[in-house]
């Protein structure tokens, strides 16, 4: 198996990259700021500051989440993507 050197992000890169995808898709939906603002009930001002410098609360990212039809996206958020290393351990999962 290949290993994978170590790679550190910092708060804030990850923050910006959040924010750089989010405005990608808000931009391919045709949906503005001031649009958006309206559809979550999340402020204009809020919306501004995420998009600049990615700061926001997770109840509003959700909002803007959710305004955006993007359930599958915060579905997986968090979600648990075990890799079986044989059918062995696929088949004792299953039986747990």
């Amino acid at each position: 198996m290949e290993e994978q050197a170590l790679q550190f992000v910092t708060y804030d890169e990850k923050q910006l990259e959040i924010a750089k995808r989010f405005i990608a898709i808000r931009k391919s939906k045709k949906v503005s700021q001031q649009r958006l603002s309206i559809l979550s009930q999340v402020s204009y001002a809020s919306i501004r500051r995420f998009e600049k410098t990615g700061d926001i609360s997770l109840s509003s990212l959700v909002k803007l989440a959710l305004a955006l039809q993007l359930y599958d996206d915060l579905d997986n958020l968090f979600s648990n993507h075990q890799k079986y290393k044989s059918i062995e351990e696929i088949i004792c999962d299953q039986k747990d």
